[in-house]
């Protein structure tokens, strides 16, 4: 664990030890989604809840599905129901300002949590995406034997997303001899990420390795690899149990995620926000990156989020 997380995770057991103090009536706290169909963003949600019941607080929280217009409305009836404070994990990074402009005029905290949102946002706690994109990717290059056509299986255009293919394009430029040969959207979804890797696969008969932006569509390409019997080695980014207990397998084509911490993220962003809340707003800082974490075979024996 980083120092920085280490601090940050102390300062927000400290704020809700001194949670008493502050809180003559229970805080509500709203969290909108931008999925829940996904590991990932389910254990965060059980973090805040836990964190959220140990001061009290009551939650709620919200699915947009992908749908920037269903969050906008989340939001103005979670302001409806007059939380305290905002916790946005936008699906749409642009398209979520008026919604945040608007949480902030009614005296909201709006903290936005791994995916950052415009307008006036109180802080922002997200990983090191661009760090694991050329983590991975820089893994996949020499796995492969720095050399030969590799893939990258994107996803929606947000910010995260971007920033991971962003720097696993600078971690493969290092090595001169690979070629990235396609690209295309998987949709962060499996049955998606399937079909289209068996594309892949049949137009690029030659490739050899294949960057999934995030572990949820790395099991469609997984499996579309597997079908192939091709040798094409998978890397990706997220920590997911699932795709942990895949790369530990012997002899996986999955062979490395690069881990993100989201129970810590959402511990991080709502200390910030009580803090905000309780009137420390000169000492929150803006903007907390995280770090991200190689899980490789080895690792895999151990890691869990």
């Amino acid at each position: 664990m980083s120092s920085l997380k280490s601090a940050l995770l102390g300062t927000l057991a400290l704020t809700i030890m001194s949670a008493g103090a502050h809180a003559a009536t229970p805080i509500k706290i709203g969290m909108t989604f931008q999925e829940l169909n996904n590991p990932y963003f389910v254990t965060m949600q059980k973090a805040l809840r836990s964190a959220a019941a140990s001061i009290g607080a009551t939650v709620v929280v919200t699915d947009a599905h992908h749908d920037v217009t269903k969050q906008i409305s989340d939001i103005e009836d979670m302001l409806q129901q007059h939380i305290n404070i905002l916790l946005v994990n936008p699906t749409d990074t642009a398209g979520i300002e008026a919604a945040v402009t608007e949480a902030h005029k009614a005296g909201v905290v709006v903290v936005a949590v791994d995916a950052n949102a415009n307008g006036p946002v109180d802080a922002f706690v997200g990983s090191k995406n661009y760090d694991a994109g050329v983590m991975s990717c820089s893994f996949l290059a020499k796995a492969i034997g720095g050399t030969g056509n590799v893939a990258i299986l994107d996803g929606i255009a947000v910010v995260p997303i971007l920033e991971r293919v962003r720097g696993c394009k600078d971690g493969l430029a290092k090595f001169p001899n690979i070629k990235i040969v396609d690209t295309q959207n998987g949709k962060q979804e499996r049955d998606v990420a399937l079909n289209v890797t068996e594309n892949m696969i049949q137009s690029h008969p030659d490739l050899k390795g294949i960057f999934s932006v995030n572990d949820g569509g790395s099991m469609g390409v997984l499996s579309a690899i597997e079908s192939s019997g091709k040798d094409i080695k998978l890397t990706s980014v997220d920590g997911a149990p699932e795709a942990v207990a895949a790369i530990a397998k012997p002899g996986s084509k999955f062979i490395e995620t690069s881990a993100q911490f989201p129970g810590d993220m959402v511990r991080i962003g709502l200390g910030l926000a009580l803090a905000d809340y309780w009137g420390a707003t000169n000492t929150v800082p803006k903007l907390v990156p995280i770090d991200v974490k190689m899980v490789d075979a080895e690792a895999a024996k151990t890691f869990h989020w």
